[in-house]
């Protein structure tokens, strides 16, 4: 997710931890205590965190948190859609649409380091249908894009600022 200038980074954390909960109780999941602080803490930033980061930032409040504690809920988050796996940074985001299945594009920005989710069902029904024509079924799709985000690339165009 990009962010924008007036962003309430408060509300779309509490938007996705109330979209969680909710989720997981039409769907009869348990979203115990440690899977929802660890969806919190995925989603404290829109950078990618990884899982041993999650860990250190659990071990803050629960000292015994070992790491297949945090691997279970990774793995509970991810198959409930609420969380997307960015495979090249070995790293997780909270998802932006997870109440449907979607293929996510994920723009990474590559000097800031932020992700931003796109789902446009054009190139996700382009992949199925190539995919489809060569015989091969598909059962998950993400598509990670590495380039320079905008607010990066308008820092690299501003004139730098001449030290007295």
């Amino acid at each position: 997710m990009a962010l924008r200038a007036g962003h309430d980074h408060g509300h779309c954390l509490t938007d996705a931890l109330g979209e969680a909960e909710t989720l997981c109780a039409e769907r009869g999941a348990r979203l115990t205590p440690i899977r929802r602080r660890v969806l919190e803490i995925i989603w404290q930033s829109h950078a990618p965190i990884g899982a041993y980061d999650i860990l250190d930032a659990l071990r803050k409040e629960r000292r015994s948190a070992q790491p297949p504690t945090v691997y279970r809920a990774l793995d509970f988050l991810l198959a409930q859609g609420l969380a997307h796996r960015i495979t090249s940074l070995n790293a997780y985001i909270g998802c932006t649409a997870p109440g449907r299945s979607h293929g996510a594009q994920m723009l990474i920005c590559e000097r800031c380091g932020t992700v931003a989710e796109l789902d446009d069902m054009r190139i996700g029904d382009t992949v199925t249908s190539a995919a489809r024509a060569v015989g091969f079924r598909i059962t998950g799709q993400a598509l990670e894009v590495v380039g320079v985000c905008r607010d990066c690339a308008q820092a690299a165009t501003q004139p730098r600022r001449r030290r007295a």
